[in-house]
């Protein structure tokens, strides 16, 4: 696998051992051409995998990245292939996406969520983005899922505000509504 644009442009990173499907490389580098700028935003990637989103956002200027997985087959790949990343503040937590949601106290800019498709409740994930208000005014969740998934157009206080399909899988982009919040 291979960093698509960035400082860290071309670098590869490895490949952890288990269950592991990673971000293509053609829709990360549409992700992140329709993000743009990441320069100071905060950036939280949940089901890390092998970190290649987050070392990414990293690449094109996030000024933090952090990494949450739950596997600890991947923690030392994880580690490893995060060190490439030495131009922001990161961090890693080996814990459930929805364990870490529930206990951070920190608020990010852009949440990304690429859980496994199989995976059930998908959309309380978001709910409980929105609920445990981890965003920052204005935020953005992407969400990685198949096409066969309906998703609804608000989450709480998530309202969808971009479509992009990829082959066989999705990315919803839901912005943070602040005033839905009060």
């Amino acid at each position: 696998m291979r960093i698509t644009g960035g400082i860290y442009c071309n670098r590869r990173i490895k490949c952890p051992k288990g269950v592991i499907r990673p971000a293509m490389d053609r829709m990360r580098e549409s992700m992140f051409s329709i993000l743009g700028g990441l320069y100071g935003l905060s950036f939280l990637d949940l089901f890390s995998g092998s970190g290649i989103v987050g070392i990414e956002a990293a690449s094109r200027g996030a000024s933090s990245v952090t990494f949450v997985e739950k596997d600890r087959i991947k923690k030392v790949v994880l580690h490893e292939n995060v060190k490439i990343a030495d131009n922001c503040k990161t961090e890693i937590f080996i814990m459930p996406a929805e364990r870490f949601i529930s206990l951070t106290k920190n608020k990010f800019d852009i949440v990304f969520l690429d859980p496994p498709f199989p995976l059930k409740k998908k959309q309380e994930l978001l709910e409980l983005v929105s609920k445990k208000n981890i965003l920052n005014p204005s935020g953005l969740v992407i969400i990685h899922h198949p096409v066969e998934e309906i998703w609804q157009e608000k989450i709480d206080t998530l309202l969808l505000e971009d479509k992009r399909k990829y082959g066989r899988s999705i990315l919803l982009f839901y912005r943070y509504n602040v005033q839905e919040s009060n």
